[in-house]
């Protein structure tokens, strides 16, 4: 692994030139690298950071990247990491209208890494060197307790996808001017959205009567408003002020809170355990920005390099190359999703919406369409909206918000499904449905949505740990449920109990909750009974799970 010569270096240099004229925003200090295919091999299971710690996963995965490339061969173009510099890693191979093309599409990284809010608190983050300083700890620590580090780090990256990034991205982000009241802070995040659980409209509406009593009674405005709360929910007082007698340490996750009260953790014998279990719990937290903001950031960085590249006069004649590889890269699949494709469409179609003013309300009561079609209001307000979109939205948001029929049609898009061809013995694809709704539902179910398991502190002592699963509508993996258990028990030093919600066991001859079953008045339209669920509580003892059903 090298840097890169003078002459590319040189590319790069004029490519950020030209990145900049368009809005692009970026710290001007970037390393590339040379790096062979071996050297990718390496580096991918480490997610591309080359000082991070060593694990004995990232070598089966290093081994089973080898066998894939000997059987299906293919070169990755760029690889970039968010760190201070950026760094980023290229073939040895490429010439340099490729280059070119690579070049624009890291620095829209870049930019995405360096302005988009999910990735704040990295943006002055040296994450390569940190990672190094990380690596040389686990190294020493390893040195002295031998293979037990690495059942400390088994155990912790079991947990790693149940860090609390919302909530520790909403803390290191509060803006220190707003200064609400212990009380307020209680009543719209505590008691309206966990005790009572109102609904959205509800909520909202609480918030405008708030912000109109304010205007209204100015100093005294708080008082106002509480006195119709105290009269609608008489329990609130007694509610607000038990919970100011708690212990106020903020907890955001399962893995701060046994670090803070595990008591076997806290013994001197175990302190050691404590910094591996922070580092592991650090590294999840850097790379969850990335993991939720894949369609995004891939899309604007496609979405740049095609704008970018074909502006650029150093590139002609190379013309039909970039059509063929960018054709590779940003090309629909007929089955499964291509972010890169799913991105850049839907960036285009936003920018082009913005600019006839299609994102307003005015447009939206329209239901004509073939006046829907011609409308357009000339805004040229797209490339800052999409400037805006690329500051502010997760892949949820973002999908969530534009993906619509309209944009289904345009690129034709549809839901997939699949039926066994019993006579050719092989499983058939088919266009299922091209309803922008249920194309919609398909991509946020594609989306990274790891469970919520949140420590019950009041079912919690020191002869067991208590964890509630808010249930969403999908059952935890059951395979996974007793090795995460049994890291949880060695680090708590007590049994654990987790309560989560299972689907219903049918009894014998009996149709499986979530079966087609068919209405006979209408015979050609299957229909799906509703699966039902039950709370159940698994329980962690001296290594052993079992597991009860709760009435």
């Amino acid at each position: 692994m090298e840097l890169i010569n003078q002459h590319t270096k040189e590319i790069m240099e004029g490519c950020k030139e030209r990145a900049r004229s368009e809005g692009l925003a970026f710290q001007n200090e970037t390393l590339e690298y040379i790096v062979t295919n071996k050297d990718l091999l390496e580096l991918g299971p480490k997610n591309m950071i080359p000082t991070l710690y060593d694990y004995w996963v990232h070598d089966i995965e290093v081994l089973k990247e080898k066998g894939r490339y000997e059987l299906y061969p293919t070169n990755p173009y760029e690889t970039v990491i968010n760190t201070r510099p950026a760094i980023s890693f290229y073939n040895d191979n490429n010439p340099d209208w490729l280059n070119v093309m690579i070049f624009y599409h890291v620095l829209a990284h870049i930019d995405f890494f360096q302005n988009n809010m999910l990735f704040k608190n990295t943006w002055s983050e040296d994450f390569e060197g940190k990672a190094l300083s990380d690596k040389r700890l686990i190294s020493r620590l390893r040195s002295e307790h031998g293979r037990g580090v690495d059942y400390v780090i088994e155990f912790a990256r079991g947990l790693d996808n149940l860090v609390g990034y919302y909530k520790e991205l909403g803390r290191l982000n509060h803006p220190p001017e707003i200064n609400t009241s212990k009380k307020l802070d209680f009543y719209f995040d505590v008691f309206l959205q966990q005790i009572n659980q109102v609904n959205w409209s509800k909520y909202l509406k609480e918030i405008e009567r708030y912000n109109q009593t304010q205007k209204d009674f100015g100093d005294v405005g708080e008082s106002v408003f509480f006195a119709k709360v105290t009269k609608e929910y008489p329990e609130f007082e007694a509610l607000f002020d038990k919970d100011q007698k708690k212990d106020k340490g903020v907890v955001n996750d399962i893995m701060q809170f046994i670090l803070e009260h595990s008591s076997f953790l806290k013994k001197e014998r175990n302190a050691w355990m404590r910094p591996v279990i922070q580092i592991v719990r650090n590294t999840a937290l850097f790379f969850q920005p990335q993991i939720r903001t894949k369609i995004l950031n891939e899309g604007w960085a496609s979405y740049w390099h095609e704008k970018l590249f074909l502006k650029d006069d150093r590139i002609k004649g190379n013309e039909v190359n970039f059509a063929s590889v960018n054709a590779k890269i940003t090309a629909l699949p007929r089955v499964g999703l291509n972010p890169y494709a799913l991105g850049m469409r839907l960036f285009s179609y936003i920018e082009d919406r913005a600019d006839r003013g299609k994102l307003a309300y005015d447009f939206q009561k329209i239901t004509n369409a073939e006046e829907r079609r011609r409308y357009n209001k000339k805004t040229g307000h797209g490339r800052q909206y999409i400037f805006d979109v690329r500051e502010n939205y997760s892949d949820f948001m973002f999908v969530n918000h534009f993906v619509d029929q309209d944009f289904v049609d345009q690129y034709r898009l549809f839901t997939t499904g699949r039926r066994l061809n019993r006579e050719k013995g092989v499983w058939e694809y088919f266009v299922e449905s091209r309803n922008g709704n249920k194309y919609k539902q398909m991509l946020l179910d594609s989306l990274y949505h790891p469970p919520n398991i949140m420590v019950d502190e009041t079912g919690t002592g020191d002869d067991y740990l208590y964890l509630q699963h808010q249930f969403e509508g999908k059952p935890l993996i059951k395979e996974f449920i007793p090795n995460t258990m049994l890291g949880l028990e060695y680090f708590w030093g007590a049994p654990v109990k987790l309560e989560t919600s299972e689907p219903v066991e049918t009894s014998p001859g009996s149709p499986p909750t979530g079966f087609m079953m068919q209405d006979p008045a209408h015979k050609d339209e299957p229909t799906e009974k509703e699966t039902e669920y039950q709370r159940v509580v698994y329980t962690m003892e001296n290594k052993k799970i079992s597991k009860t059903l709760l009435n």
